[in-house]
């Protein structure tokens, strides 16, 4: 009889605990949820994104140099050059370069009733002596009094300085004279681009895939180089490709109306962009 009362007691506690587990919800079953990054999304990324503070010193000029032992420095602006040295600061009206034919370097000849001064820019790597700090130009700076006189030699390095105007976020709105909408990328989202001239960088989307790249900049030249982007595949490339192409052959730009219009020797307009806030 104990026997029998025992048996039935694990079997009504047994079935206490089914019927308990029937009762508790159970956990749905774990669905990977994967969002896809689509143009749109990274256009209302770069729109929501604030700008980095332009982190160069701007004060009109588009060239600076300097140079070490003895201390100097050469600034080149729209309506003049300022040589500073140790002892003097020299002040000349502007003058037109003279360009080498691959376009390498650069030389400035200047005379003035009181000074006669050549500044030579060379599209060569130079360090600094002091800091260690790498420049993409080394610059030969010589002058003398026109009455006569040593000629003074000063060497250094030196950088253009990239248009602040550049420092912005730009959309794609003209691409060879025709007006550019989602439609012409199946419906994703235009190329758009940052520009960031502290380290002349430029990041973005082509209208397929993401990419970015370097600035070559010199006064009233402007290059987009190095361009490296990401390899997905869409169902149609046309307008990515011919975005590229344009971006890679634009070597002159102008800045106006809040629009960004780039170009070469061969077309004006290649490619015209609108800055956005």
């Amino acid at each position: 009889m104990k026997n029998i009362l025992i048996l039935i007691f694990t079997v009504f506690l047994f079935s206490g605990c089914i019927e308990k587990k029937k009762e508790e919800p159970s956990e749905p079953e774990a669905t990977e949820v994967t969002e896809e990054v689509t143009s749109d999304t990274l256009q209302t990324e770069e729109k929501k994104y604030e700008m980095e503070p332009i982190a160069i010193e701007m004060d009109g000029s588009y060239f600076k140099a300097t140079g070490t032992e003895p201390f100097w420095g050469l600034k080149i602006y729209d309506d003049k050059v300022e040589l500073q040295t140790m002892e003097d600061t020299i002040t000349t009206p502007p003058s037109e370069a003279i360009k080498a034919q691959d376009g390498n370097i650069s030389m400035y000849r200047i005379q003035t009733e009181a000074t006669l001064m050549d500044v030579i820019i060379s599209h060569k790597e130079c360090t600094n002596a002091m800091s260690g700090e790498v420049f993409p130009y080394t610059v030969t700076v010589s002058y003398k009094s026109t009455g006569g006189g040593e000629t003074i030699v000063y060497e250094g390095c030196g950088s253009y300085i990239t248009d602040y105007r550049l420092h912005d976020i730009w959309v794609l709105e003209e691409m060879k004279g025709a007006p550019i909408s989602k439609e012409d990328f199946d419906g994703r989202d235009v190329p758009n681009m940052e520009i960031n001239i502290n380290n002349n960088r430029f990041s973005g989307f082509s209208g397929c895939n993401r990419m970015t790249g370097s600035l070559f900049y010199e006064q009233d030249v402007l290059r987009f180089t190095q361009i490296a982007s990401t390899r997905m595949a869409c169902p149609s490339m046309d307008k990515e490709n011919e975005f590229l192409t344009a971006l890679q052959g634009s070597t002159s730009y102008k800045v106006e109306n809040n629009r960004l219009y780039l170009s070469n020797e061969s077309e004006e307009n290649l490619l015209v962009f609108k800055k956005i806030d």
